[in-house]
């Protein structure tokens, strides 16, 4: 049974197993090791643990030096991206990108992110497909950030309802370039309570936090089409279609 489409009670999720500060903080300033390589990645990932006084993490550490240059992304680096999409996350409350940071590592400096165990038994196909309101969070989070990139393997549920959301290197373009399989929501209005946090996040970016963290991450051009893009959706008040003249759903979707 799918969720109403007038704004269903979003259900309540909790955090992950540290708290979202003290997870920064290990982040940040915790020892990194290496145990291992996520193979199918397309730039170097890295399994690692990070580890400071008595607390201990799994992490995702992605270097800059593992990268491969991009022709419609010339600007900045993936690992800035991806933190400049938690700064964004963590702007609208909904905590869709798990705690994330910029630092040094074992092999130079990248982003660095909490590990996130699954809700193995949850359908992702019918996930995607779902009316889900935490989903549709990220659907109007990804038109924001401008995520090219949203497959349906990239979101990650929890036995709690929360759903995460991860890869977020390919966000932020000049250009329209959003590319999602979460569609379902094109053209309808956006709840009261998108509307709110669009109205939040346009003054954190014109003269507020947000907006001098990313220009710290992004390049002036990125950080003004952001602003633009919420904009955008607050003078149109619906859920974007899908771009003209470039391709609508990732491949592969999942």
């Amino acid at each position: 049974m799918t969720a109403p489409e007038s704004e269903p009670a979003v259900k309540s999720s909790q955090p992950p197993p540290l708290h979202e500060d003290e997870a920064h903080t290990l982040l940040r300033d915790g020892r990194l090791e290496v145990a291992g390589r996520l193979v199918e990645a397309t730039n170097m990932t890295l399994y690692c643990s990070v580890k400071l006084g008595s607390r201990t993490a799994a992490c995702v550490y992605k270097p800059v030096r593992g990268e491969r240059p991009l022709w419609d992304f010339p600007d900045g680096t993936l690992a800035a991206r991806e933190v400049a999409a938690y700064e964004v996350s963590q702007a609208t409350g909904w905590r869709i990108v798990p705690p994330t940071v910029y630092r040094d590592g074992p092999f130079g400096p990248g982003m660095c992110q909490l590990w996130i165990d699954t809700e193995r038994e949850i359908d992702l196909m019918r996930l995607v497909k779902s009316r889900n309101p935490v989903v549709r969070r990220m659907a109007v989070f990804d038109a924001v950030v401008n995520n090219a990139d949203r497959k349906g393997g990239h979101l990650l549920p929890l036995p709690t309802g929360h759903v995460y959301g991860v890869d977020h290197g390919v966000c932020f373009s000049v250009e329209d370039k959003l590319r999602t399989v979460l569609w379902q929501w094109r053209g309808k209005p956006l709840a009261r309570e998108a509307v709110a946090v669009l109205a939040k996040l346009e003054r954190d970016l014109e003269s507020g936090s947000l907006g001098r963290r990313l220009r710290e991450l992004l390049t002036p051009a990125e950080v003004e089409a952001t602003w633009q893009r919420v904009r955008r959706l607050l003078d149109t008040g619906v859920h974007p279609y899908p771009p003209e003249g470039w391709p609508a759903i990732p491949w592969p979707p999942i």
